[in-house]
C-alpha cells in the first residue's frame, strides 16, 4: 500500500521502469563501470552523475526498491569477487565481515529501512553456498527470491550477540557497527572537514571486529567521510584492515 502511494504521489519514470526490467549485463551496458576511488581503501563502482545511477540510487535509498537493490548488489557481487580474487592473496585479507553502513534508529525508524542492509542481504543470498537451508536456519521470511531479515535490538551495546551469516567469501554481520549519534543529513555540510565534523563519534564497533578484516557497504561516497569514521571506529575495537565499495562516486 505505501509503494502503491508512493507511486501516485511521485509517478516512476521511464528509467525507473527500465532499471526494473533490467538484468545484470543489460545494466553494464548501459552504465559502464568507473572504479573510482573516494579516498584511500574506498572503491566506488558508477558516477553518482550519470542520470540511470542517480535514479537506482534515489529508488535504493528512498524507496527502498527491492528490485533494483538486487540488480545493484549483483553487480557489486560480482565486483567484490574480482576484488577479493587479486587483493586477498597478497595482503591475507581472508574470511572478511561485510558490514553495512547503519543508519540512526530515528532514521532507520522514519525511513522504514536501510538502504545499505538491503544492498548486504542481497549479495548474502548470492553468497550463501545453500541460499533456501540457510534462509529457513536463520529465521528469514522469503519474499519471491529476495531475503527479508528481521530487525535486532542492539541495546545494551556491551550485550551484542552474534547475528552473522557466513557465505562462501562473506560472513555478512550487520550488528557489528551501529550509528550512535544522530547526526544532520551530509548533504546539508558544504566541505569535507565540516562533514567529518558532524560524523565524529557517531559509530561505535563490537569487539567481534577484533582481528577481522572488514568490507564496508554504502550507496553513495562524496567526500568519504561517512566511510572514515565508520573505519576509524572498526579500528578502535581491533578490526585488522578495513575497506569500503559504494555504489556510486
Amino acid at each position: 500500500m505505501f509503494r502503491f502511494l508512493l507511486d501516485i504521489l511521485f509517478p516512476q519514470k521511464q528509467r525507473i521502469r527500465e532499471l526494473e526490467a533490467m538484468d545484470p549485463s543489460a545494466f553494464a551496458v548501459k552504465v559502464p563501470k568507473t572504479l573510482a576511488r573516494a579516498g584511500p581503501g574506498m572503491m566506488s563502482l558508477f558516477d553518482y552523475r550519470d542520470p540511470m545511477i542517480r535514479g537506482a540510487i534515489w529508488e535504493l535509498k528512498y524507496r527502498g526498491n527491492k528490485r533494483v537493490a538486487t540488480l545493484l548488489a549483483t553487480v557489486m557481487y560480482d565486483e567484490l569477487l574480482a576484488f577479493l580474487e587479486e587483493y586477498a592473496p597478497l595482503t591475507n585479507f581472508t574470511e572478511p565481515l561485510l558490514v553495512p553502513i547503519p543508519l540512526s534508529k530515528r532514521r532507520e525508524r522514519k525511513r522504514g529501512f536501510n538502504q545499505c542492509e538491503l544492498l548486504c542481504e542481497e549479495i548474502r543470498r548470492l553468497d550463501s553456498p545453500f541460499p533456501t537451508r540457510l534462509a529457513e536456519a536463520s529465521g528469514v521470511a522469503r519474499e519471491g527470491s529476495t531475503a527479508v531479515f528481521g530487525r535486532r535490538d542492539f541495546s545494551p551495546f556491551t550485550k551484542w550477540s552474534s547475528n552473522n551469516a557466513r557465505g562462501e567469501n562473506f560472513t555478512y554481520s550487520p550488528s557489528v557497527l551501529r550509528k550512535v549519534k544522530d547526526t544532520p543529513s551530509q548533504t546539508k555540510s558544504r566541505n569535507k572537514k565540516e562533514r567529518m565534523k558532524n560524523l565524529a563519534g557517531c559509530f561505535e564497533a563490537s569487539i567481534e571486529v577484533s582481528g577481522r578484516n572488514v568490507i564496508l557497504i554504502d550507496d553513495v561516497a562524496t567526500t568519504g567521510a561517512t566511510l572514515l569514521e565508520a573505519r576509524r571506529a572498526l579500528r578502535k575495537s581491533g578490526a585488522r584492515k578495513v575497506i569500503a565499495f559504494t555504489i556510486a562516486h
